[in-house]
């Protein structure tokens, strides 16, 4: 979210989006709705994104490309 852009549009409404996830963009009439539906967006084209395998950005050195690291369950 560090790296989403706000704008205020003519009409007084507001617009959302994170230019390095294509299509993450979010309309409301207020910032704090704006907001509110630009991280539900987000998570959603996270999930679906992780779901069809697409290559994510890598963002803040937090890369969801990579194939996760599982451990034997008795060590645990």
């Amino acid at each position: 979210m560090s790296m989403a852009t706000y704008d205020k549009l003519e009409d007084g409404t507001f617009v959302a989006r994170i230019p390095s996830c294509k299509g993450v963009i979010a309309f409301a009439s207020t910032l704090r709705e704006c907001d509110r539906q630009l991280r539900e967006i987000l998570e959603e084209w996270i999930l679906v994104g992780l779901k069809l395998g697409h290559t994510l950005p890598i963002i803040n050195n937090i890369d969801l490309n990579k194939e996760p690291i599982r451990e034997p369950v008795d060590t645990l």
